[in-house]
């Protein structure tokens, strides 16, 4: 006679607790993403560059408010560091956007992302949340530092303090649109290709290959010409709209009466990279 079959209860059971909705998993995505950028939960080597980016930024930081505690003035000030530690940013978002998007790519996960109740929306909102958080970290943490500095040997008692408050704030807000340009860029690049080395060097690509071109409109003749030359590269456009809106910003980039063209530019270039990153991944939502 066959042997009767037999049912084995392995220990089963259906899963009775909450279901969380878009709203969890977008913010489970952007902590991850926020953690990865720093390099948090994974491997020492992948720490490495990240916080080497931010230990020199914040080096210059100290540095810079020892200097004022000694000679009592800022040789640069919240809004002209944010420009000099441009640089290091450019290194710093080729590293980490890859990292957020182009991982996912290459290892075809997103399926999986998007078979959940999750759109290409949430997604795209919670990598350029945590890149810009990232970002912006990374500058406003040393102007804080440089902040401390000056408020601690101030001689002028809390109207000094509240002096310092008053640049930090519109520096923070500066730092922001960095922060948000070098996302937009970074990750719309990134997105291109599943692989980290290609990512990376075009983002440092676009940034460096625009520079030079400025300089040369900037020796053009015509007085227009040098005002307009700032457009050319995202980094100088984001110099123009800080010398535009924060008084006494003096960023070094001549704008004459067009501060208001290098706005619009600003915020068009950063709401056609968001569209395009979300088309993007909305074809790729859809495969």
């Amino acid at each position: 006679m066959p042997e009767s079959s037999v049912i084995h209860d392995i220990g089963y059971q259906r899963y009775t607790g909450p279901r969380l909705g878009r709203g969890a998993v977008f913010a489970a995505i952007y902590v991850h993403g926020l953690r990865a950028a720093y390099g948090f939960g994974r491997s020492a080597k992948a720490k490495i560059f990240p916080w080497l980016v931010f230990g020199i930024v914040a080096l210059v930081a100290v540095i810079l408010a020892a200097v004022r505690a000694q000679l009592g003035t800022l040789p640069l000030n919240y809004i002209q560091f944010a420009d000099a530690m441009s640089w290091l940013i450019i290194f710093f978002v080729a590293i980490v956007a890859p990292e957020l998007v182009s991982r996912d790519l290459r290892s075809g996960v997103l399926p999986l992302y998007f078979s959940r109740p999750l759109r290409a929306a949430d997604y795209i909102g919670a990598k350029v949340a945590a890149m810009v958080t990232a970002v912006w970290i990374l500058l406003a943490g040393p102007q804080f530092i440089i902040f401390l500095g000056g408020a601690f040997t101030t001689k002028t008692g809390m109207s000094g303090v509240w002096n310092e408050i008053e640049d930090l704030l519109p520096a923070w807000g500066y730092s922001l649109i960095w922060a948000l340009l070098f996302t937009a860029i970074g990750l719309l690049i990134a997105s291109l290709t599943g692989k980290r080395a290609f990512a990376a060097g075009g983002i440092v690509a676009v940034f460096l290959m625009t520079t030079p071109v400025v300089g040369v409109l900037s020796i053009l003749p015509s007085s227009t010409a040098q005002d307009l030359a700032g457009l050319a590269s995202p980094m100088t456009v984001v110099s123009g709209v800080g010398q535009w809106l924060i008084s006494g910003a003096n960023t070094g980039l001549n704008i004459g009466e067009f501060g208001a063209v290098y706005a619009i530019e600003a915020a068009t270039l950063i709401a056609t990279c968001l569209l395009l990153l979300l088309a993007r991944y909305r074809r790729v939502a859809s495969l």
